[in-house]
């Protein structure tokens, strides 16, 4: 008969899968070791493969976990059916909140997916290239004429450049949030330079 699991086991599974995360995106995958993993979640490595089998399980539901959470906003962004520019704002204000949620995640999928198996890496990619393909139909909806120009999917890259990298230089604590960079990104890339606005946070303290 199978032990049954703990009441906790879930919330300890995920703890260790947020650690993973964090440890993969600041060491990379390689340079991380079970030994590491358990020391830092506290517990002993017997414990820990109590709830992974191994570091490579753990990779896959990281990177898969993310591209799959892109996928479902891109789905609940289009059940609210908004004119397309704003669907494409909304869009980007969402894709770049849940970059501030999950930004080691995000950081283990730009650095580490080419370490996953070819299956495995293969379904991550095509979550991508999904994801991609809706951001270029929306920016195709909101300028036909650039779709018509075959221009939607280069800018869709543009855009993504943008945000895609944002982990790497925006700071959790720093002067401005990711709540405070998602109009400014949607503002610079909808109507260049001169439609950027500052929040009113930052226009109070530089006043100050």
């Amino acid at each position: 008969m199978a032990r049954a699991r703990s009441a906790d086991y879930e919330l300890n599974r995920e703890t260790i899968v947020r650690t993973a995360a964090r440890l993969f995106a600041q060491r990379g995958y390689p340079g991380t070791s079970m030994s590491d993993l358990a020391r830092e979640c506290g517990i002993s490595k017997a414990l820990l493969y109590h709830y992974v089998d191994d570091k490579y399980e753990l990779l896959r539901e990281i990177t898969e976990g993310h591209v799959t959470r892109l996928e479902a906003i891109i789905g609940e962004v289009e059940a609210l059916r908004l004119p397309a520019p704003a669907r494409l704002r909304e869009l980007i204000r969402r894709f770049v909140h849940e970059y501030a949620q999950a930004r080691h995640d995000h950081g283990v999928l730009t650095q580490d997916v080419k370490f996953l198996e070819a299956r495995d890496r293969s379904r991550v990619l095509k979550k991508e290239r999904a994801v991609v393909a809706a951001f270029a139909v929306a920016i195709g909806q909101a300028r036909p004429e650039l779709a018509r120009a075959a221009l939607a999917k280069p800018l869709t890259m543009l855009l993504f450049g943008m945000i895609n990298w944002m982990f790497t230089w925006l700071k959790p604590n720093g002067a401005l949030a990711h709540d405070d960079m998602a109009p400014i990104v949607a503002d610079l890339f909808l109507g260049g330079l001169g439609a950027v606005q500052a929040p009113a946070a930052v226009l109070v303290e530089a006043r100050d």
